[in-house]
């Protein structure tokens, strides 16, 4: 994993990004720039600028989020079980299971980018819930500035 120098992440990133990536943060739904963009090319980490996703794996899942059903390599994410919205009610937990989430990060810079579900399309049925201000965009066919 990847340091990241956090005061001069601070300084690049807005405030939404920052809460997001380093806070674990959510986006109000159906406010991100990504929402519903359709363009061709790859959606990267914000903070590290590692390749996540492709815009062929990109679809309208209707949650208000950038939702894909794959990742380009299984090996730049890293998924967490994420407890937090039920506030370590333990009884909570219990009585509804489905409120367990996967958190999913960057492998590299460990940025919060949102969860995958299990109610995506076919074949792989996975839905990755990503923040748009957790990504950056790059026009296929353009040069990734590394």
């Amino acid at each position: 994993m990847t340091t990241i120098n956090k005061e001069e992440a601070r300084k690049r990133l807005t405030s939404l990004q920052w809460h997001v990536t380093q806070e674990k943060g959510t986006e109000r739904p159906f406010t991100g720039c990504y929402n519903k963009f359709y363009e061709k090319g790859t959606y990267t980490c914000v903070v590290c600028d590692q390749e996540l996703f492709s815009s062929d794996t990109k679809y309208d899942s209707g949650c208000g989020w950038p939702a894909f059903n794959e990742v380009l390599d299984q090996g730049r994410i890293k998924l967490t079980k994420d407890t937090s919205h039920v506030g370590g009610n333990l009884l909570l937990l219990i009585a509804n299971p489905d409120m367990v989430r996967t958190e999913v990060t960057c492998s590299k810079c460990d940025a919060h980018l949102g969860h995958v579900f299990n109610d995506g399309p076919k074949p792989t049925r996975k839905r990755f819930c990503i923040n748009s201000a957790s990504i950056s965009f790059h026009s296929a066919g353009e040069e990734k500035s590394t």
